[in-house]
């Protein structure tokens, strides 16, 4: 059974920094891809980033050069946010994909105070 589990949000202030964490029951490279989202109240669910199987990544326009994503080579993907700004309030999914079968985690919350 395949379950993700993210971590490592949290109530921050603004300029700060996060790692988030999502763990699977198997190896992180077991999946064709890994990927973050997030949803802030009120809006659609926005892709962040993604990392395939040879560790590869790639990020949405949004995000690009400020988030980074990277794996333990175990069962951990991360994703770091530094710089932490109000409107990156949101709660934060981990999504991945076992042949074309997609699994989410339960997401984290972030809150960013001004």
């Amino acid at each position: 059974q395949v379950r993700l589990v993210e971590s490592g949000g949290g109530l921050v202030q603004f300029g700060g920094s996060l790692r988030l964490s999502c763990t699977a029951s198997m190896s992180i490279f077991s999946f064709k891809v890994v990927a973050w989202y997030r949803q802030a109240p009120g809006k659609e669910r926005e892709w962040l980033a993604r990392m395939d199987a040879g560790g590869s990544t790639d990020y949405a326009d949004s995000v690009k050069g400020r988030f980074t994503m990277s794996s333990d080579r175990a069962n951990t993907a991360y994703l770091q946010i530094p710089s932490l700004k109000p409107e990156d309030t949101a709660v934060y999914y981990c999504r991945a994909f076992l042949g074309n079968v997609g699994y989410w985690g339960q997401g984290t919350q972030v809150t960013v105070s001004s």
